[in-house]
């Protein structure tokens, strides 16, 4: 029988349970100090922050996955984590007191006392708890035994890649060389125990947990996995060797196949929640301040240039979709028309047009511009799906049609109304190439901190104005 390793909250369900333990030690600790000795749940209100602290912190641990890789951080990095994990959870505390109304209820000393402690006591237990875990794991008697089966040529890479790693739940006890003779010697510490012949038999009067086979073995490959499986033995069997070509990746079954997916960016359903609900919220707001905007700069635009209030172009969304997108008119009726007659001026190297003064743009429309207010009804097109908050500019067809095979990188997500090009200059960066790298720097570093921290930013740059033209 093989123990399945755990997956999802359930394998950290140790360091989630303990950092929890270790917050309300915090603020039993805090509450006792500042009270002189008193017990917190005799305080019916500090005992209903106790419960909201853990609600706070089950929520934090859900939505950010904050034990990800925890046990190959070092030192710093775990204090780094911690301290993250920490202050948002305080931050949950103190947003939950301001929107309750009962800031001024609770003491301000004591809540920075109880944030200090439950940093220094959640590091610390993540740093004991880690080392025990290691220690666990070196000890061979908790270990599975492993035999390796794989062709002479490919041994080698085989065992550095499997058996070094010391942190595993099993140990590899012996190599069996199927293509070769090579009983006796030993392969970078690990003895060859049989060849394919003297395989089974070895199976038969030894001690074997597990055996790995790397793939391509021999022709009856599965048939060796189902020989070995009748005899009790948990087979693992490498259908693939992949290198750094594929960083992102994981398994699947689509039909009877067991594949390997790989893409720029993996994201967990979970995130991609977030995300989609970030849009909706995002975009309601949006709308409402589309709204207003409308009452105030219809009239003007009619005035100004007699023709609809809205533009309409079709441009390219994820992939090669192509949607209807939305803004307000900012340019005279005829705009696209007089564009060829301007590419000469265009400022940007590549297949985007940028022109300082462009003479296309009525008088209202350069203020809205530079506040993006011309932006506000693409809001409908993020509640729609077409697009997201955060993301990469979609292009025009006539942008899109002349391509290259590495540009079409950027459209491996939904367009968004801001991204990296838009915080980092926007008009100010004239070259094509630069703003492919930055997007697809963002697809391939994706988080969710990573959107907030856009938009935020995109706050900033809309109120200032900086960078638009």
């Amino acid at each position: 029988m093989y123990r399945k390793q755990a997956k999802s909250w359930a394998k950290h369900l140790d360091f989630t349970l303990l950092d929890l333990l270790c917050m309300v030690l915090a603020i039993i600790s805090a509450y006792w100090w500042r009270f002189d000795g008193r017990w917190i749940f005799h305080d019916p209100m500090w005992s209903r922050l106790v419960v909201v602290m853990v609600l706070i912190d089950v929520v934090v641990v859900f939505f950010t996955e904050s034990y990800t890789g925890v046990l190959r951080r070092n030192k710093y990095q775990e204090l780094r984590a911690t301290v993250e994990h920490c202050v948002i959870v305080f931050g949950g505390i103190l947003v939950y007191l301001y929107g309750t109304k009962q800031s001024f209820l609770f003491s301000r000393k004591l809540l920075f006392v109880y944030l200090i402690l439950s940093i220094c006591l959640e590091y610390g237990e993540r740093v004991l708890l880690k080392r025990f875990i290691r220690y666990n794991k070196l000890k061979d008697r908790n270990k599975t035994e492993m035999l390796v089966v794989a062709e002479g040529v490919n041994v080698e890479r085989c065992l550095q890649e499997i058996s070094h790693n010391r942190y595993t739940n099993y140990r590899v006890v012996g190599v069996v060389v199927v293509d070769k003779d090579m009983v006796g010697e030993e392969i970078q510490g690990v003895p060859v125990v049989a060849t394919a012949d003297t395989f089974m038999e070895y199976m038969r009067t030894n001690v074997v947990d597990e055996v790995f086979i790397d793939g391509n073995t021999r022709a009856s490959t599965e048939e060796l996995g189902r020989e070995l499986i009748e005899l009790g033995i948990t087979v693992h069997m490498a259908m693939i060797h992949i290198d750094k070509m594929l960083p992102n990746r994981l398994i699947e079954e689509y039909g009877n196949y067991i594949v390997v997916t790989s893409s720029m960016k993996i994201a967990s359903v979970k995130q991609l929640f977030i995300k989609r609900t970030m849009d909706i919220i995002g975009a309601l707001i949006g709308l409402v301040i589309a709204f207003v905007a409308f009452l105030i700069f219809a009239p003007i635009i009619k005035i100004q240039s007699p023709g609809p209030i809205f533009y309409k172009s079709v441009r390219i969304g994820r992939n090669g979709r192509r949607f209807n997108f939305y803004k307000f008119r900012s340019m005279y009726v005829d705009a696209d028309k007089k564009k060829e007659e301007l590419l000469e001026y265009n400022e940007m190297n590549g297949l985007m047009f940028k022109m300082e003064n462009d003479p296309r743009i009525i008088p209202i429309g350069h203020f809205m511009r530079k506040y993006s207010i011309d932006e506000l009804p693409q809001f409908w097109n993020v509640l729609v799906g077409d697009m997201s908050l955060v993301g990469t500019r979609p292009p025009t067809e006539e942008e899109f049609a002349q391509y290259e095979y590495h540009h079409k990188a950027r459209l491996g997500i939904k367009p968004g109304l801001t991204g990296m090009w838009q915080v980092s200059g926007r008009s100010d960066i004239t070259d094509f190439e630069q703003v492919v790298a930055m997007d697809t720097d963002y697809i391939s570093n994706w988080t969710i901190g990573l959107d907030i921290t856009l938009i935020l930013k995109t706050i900033g740059v809309v109120i200032t104005g900086k960078g638009s033209k």
